[in-house]
């Protein structure tokens, strides 16, 4: 019964709660991000396991928060946001319970995490506590976690993502994997507007999902973040193409590449200005199809909010990168 109750918490899943003693908003970002890997920390020496789980399911969290309507939004420095019939337990009569005897007794998941006699579910040791705990139930090694995360969202897309976000943390071993590149070298020739969503013809009517940026055959073509490998190789429509997978949920879609960075394979680790591959005109047709259309790259970004995954305008993102490198040089 209290598995089952803890799947669908976590259904409603992560988000920060306001620390007492200071709002989100007189924090800096700096300061977030240390009491987040704070409270991870202390959380891998109570239970052995490694912090980056905690701070990946709670980075996946916070993702789908910023896109869905339907849950409340991040504000705080961290935390997993539970109903009060889940934590206090549905037939409490109060639901405000803070009592830990009463909440094990009306079979809610609160949890006292840090032995003050409460368990506050808008306190960030207790609610992260109580999810660990959840966590430890079923072992602390990487399969028995990955088992654990899949009854909470019974989803094998959420759980790969998670997955992807665990490997970043554990690569870098740092919440700051936010940094951005443009796709293509600035100092190269290229040209590119805002296109998504025109109509499209090949293979059936569509909207454009993408930018294109042209420029020459074999430009260089760079990972525009932290990320990881998806998917690598041939698409009717893209051509050659790569799709890479970064720690805020978006998938980047880089198509009609004339080829592919060496040794690159799915599931790698890459990071922003890294070589992926080069401008192509591939694409339309069956593999090794290419020279359609001028040879560009079709840059896409793609948004997952824990059900299904959608497309959206990349321009903006494009323009703002741009600006940046070209501020640096």
């Amino acid at each position: 019964m209290v598995r089952l109750l803890l799947c669908v918490m976590l259904i409603i899943g992560f988000i920060p709660s306001i620390e007492s003693k200071a709002s989100a908003a007189e924090l800096t970002e700096d300061q977030i991000y240390a009491k987040r890997q704070e409270l991870y920390v202390k959380m891998q020496s109570l239970t052995q396991i490694p912090w980056q789980y905690f701070a990946a399911v709670d980075q996946y969290e916070r993702n789908v928060r910023r896109v869905r309507r339907d849950i409340p939004k991040a504000t705080g420095v961290t935390g997993i946001y539970y109903k009060p019939e889940i934590w206090a337990g549905p037939l409490n009569p109060n639901s405000q319970d803070t009592n830990p005897v009463s909440l094990q007794l009306f079979a809610g998941v609160g949890l006292d995490g840090n032995g003050d006699g409460i368990a506050d579910s808008t306190d960030d040791e207790d609610v992260l506590y109580t999810f660990a705990t959840y966590l430890q139930s079923y072992g602390i090694d990487k399969e028995n976690l990955k088992i654990a995360l899949w009854d909470y969202y019974q989803r094998d897309k959420t759980v790969g993502l998670i997955m992807g976000h665990l490997k970043l943390y554990q690569t870098y071993d740092t919440l700051k994997l936010d940094k951005h590149a443009f796709p293509l070298p600035i100092r190269s020739t290229f040209s590119y507007k805002n296109t998504w969503g025109d109509a499209r013809g090949w293979g059936g009517r569509r909207i454009h999902e993408g930018t294109d940026i042209f420029a020459g055959y074999g430009i260089p073509v760079r990972s525009t973040c932290y990320g990881i490998i998806e998917i690598k190789g041939w698409n009717k429509f893209g051509g050659w193409r790569i799709g890479i997978r970064d720690i805020n949920n978006t998938y980047h879609y880089f198509a009609h590449l004339n080829g592919f960075a060496k040794d690159l394979e799915v599931g790698q680790v890459v990071e922003p200005g890294q070589v992926v591959g080069s401008v192509g005109s591939s694409g339309y047709g069956p593999p090794g199809t290419a020279g359609k259309f001028p040879p560009h790259l079709h840059y896409g970004m793609y948004k997952d909010n824990g059900y299904s995954e959608w497309s959206f305008d990349p321009f903006p993102h494009l323009k703002s990168w741009e600006r940046g490198e070209r501020r640096k040089r």
